[in-house]
């Protein structure tokens, strides 16, 4: 089961940010006090529950809780900020995003695969 990481810190941002240049970083921005964003949250956990990638890291942003970190993600991405939305970075670019109730654990089964070879 892989482990998503709570970033709440520009070092930490900072790192993940960095880190996607040698492995894959799915990034989750989570309003806690959404109720769409309760959904996709969970959709994001069944996948690291069931058979997720090995090869990539997991990290989750609480939006209200850490706006600051959350504004910088979407300044250095180029990535309109949407809440819930989740970014895959890859070689330190953002190379699929999505938000709402597109978040679903099989779509991120399909576009992990897809953009993972």
């Amino acid at each position: 089961m892989a482990q998503w990481n709570e970033i709440t810190t520009f070092n930490e941002w900072n790192q993940a940010f960095q880190q996607s240049e040698e492995r894959p970083v799915l990034v989750m921005k989570h309003s806690t006090r959404c109720p769409v964003s309760a959904d996709a949250w969970e959709e994001c956990k069944k996948y690291t529950e069931d058979q997720p990638r090995s090869d990539m890291d997991y990290v989750i942003v609480k939006v209200l809780e850490s706006r600051e970190v959350s504004d910088r993600i979407a300044e250095d991405l180029g990535v309109k900020h949407q809440s819930p939305q989740t970014i895959l970075l890859k070689n330190g670019k953002p190379v699929w995003h999505t938000s709402h109730w597109h978040i679903k654990k099989e779509a991120l089964e399909e576009v992990l695969a897809s953009h993972l070879r």
